[in-house]
């Protein structure tokens, strides 16, 4: 049996990603659509052999499709989700509008696919961020193993988690940067005139924010993790993260650092992550084994590397944890929802 179903904000990086993983996994498609707004309406997009012609939003019927993968801003899901879900048909949101919306199920098939029961409320499932994603298929083993008691992560994200626009801009810098074009040595930030995306200047850099501050010193995109992690997971976790954009184009990085509340034996944390469906543990400090952003592009795994003791708690470990953002951050996982709806006869 195959499904109708379509894919907003397909001209854009995730789109584009959702629309070749469901290639890739031979999803039961009958028919597929790709939408956009309007300025988009006309170009072309691939699906297999196929060619799909991109549609206008405004003037497609959602009652005609089972399932729609939305990728195409806040906004834009803001007003489009309840179109679509009151028409019967299932959106899978890759934005944050309704991550924290307590009728809308917020999912990470390996993590915690019994919440998925919730779409009826609105006919709307929730994809986390990125981060979030990545960071607790490793972990939701590990609770059940000992129970987490506190989450110290630090972030190193792609450039392409800010959209395509950004991974431009990356380019642009560094191109600069290298033939001099922005008229320096290329050691202060001339070239922050053409920084749009970011705060400063991204090229050879690092910068300690992504999305805005919050009056406690926290940014936006660190408070997702925070309230993510309490949903998805468990709210009596505490969780401290801190988020920073790195000049990579593809594949986001965490240290994590894990407190547990009961003892953990770190050959049975090896044991369990090298059995956990969608974890890769690559990780041996002999051969100096471990996996870098670059490595894991493409891949849909969750890689975990640098797996040690923290000695400076009773029980606590830590990880270095890497994934492509743009699959298993966010198109795999729109993705795998949709194939766990069918799973458990949902539609």
């Amino acid at each position: 049996m195959g499904y109708n179903v379509a894919v907003l904000g397909a001209t854009g990086a995730v789109g584009h990603e959702i629309i070749t993983i469901l290639e890739e996994r031979n999803f039961p498609i009958e028919n597929i659509y790709a939408l956009a707004s309007k300025r988009s309406v006309g170009k072309e997009v691939s699906f297999g052999d196929k060619v799909l012609k991109v549609e206008d939003v405004e003037k497609f019927d959602f009652s005609s499709v089972d399932i729609a993968l939305f990728s195409a801003g806040s906004d834009v899901s803001e007003k489009w989700a309840p179109i679509a879900g009151d028409k019967g048909c299932i959106v899978i949101d890759n934005t944050s509008y309704f991550r924290m919306d307590p009728d809308v199920p917020l999912i990470i098939p390996e993590v915690n696919p019994e919440a998925l029961e919730g779409y009826r409320n609105k006919n709307i499932i929730a994809t986390p961020n990125c981060s979030t994603i990545q960071m607790l298929v490793p972990l939701k083993p590990l609770h059940d193993l000992a129970i987490i008691k506190r989450i110290v992560v630090s972030t190193y994200q792609s450039v392409s988690g800010a959209g395509k626009s950004a991974m431009d801009e990356l380019w642009d810098q560094t191109r600069k940067m290298f033939f001099n074009e922005s008229g320096t040595t290329g050691t202060n930030e001339a070239v922050t005139d053409r920084a749009s995306n970011f705060s400063k200047r991204i090229a050879f850099n690092v910068i300690p924010q992504i999305d805005k501050f919050i009056d406690d010193g926290s940014t936006k995109e660190e408070v997702k993790i925070v309230n993510e992690t309490k949903k998805i997971l468990d709210a009596s976790i505490e969780v401290s993260a801190t988020c920073v954009r790195v000049p990579v184009f593809i594949g986001h990085a965490e240290s994590v650092n894990i407190e547990f509340e009961n003892n953990v034996n770190i050959d049975e944390v090896r044991e369990i992550l090298g059995d956990t469906d969608g974890v890769s543990l690559v990780d041996n400090i002999e051969t100096e084994t471990y996996i870098t952003p670059i490595e894991c592009v493409s891949d849909f795994s969750v890689f975990v590397s640098r797996l040690r003791v923290d000695h400076t708690v009773p029980s606590g470990i830590n990880m270095w944890v890497v994934s492509d953002n743009l699959r298993k951050g966010a198109a795999l996982n729109s993705v795998q929802i949709a194939e766990e709806l069918i799973n458990r006869k949902y539609i």
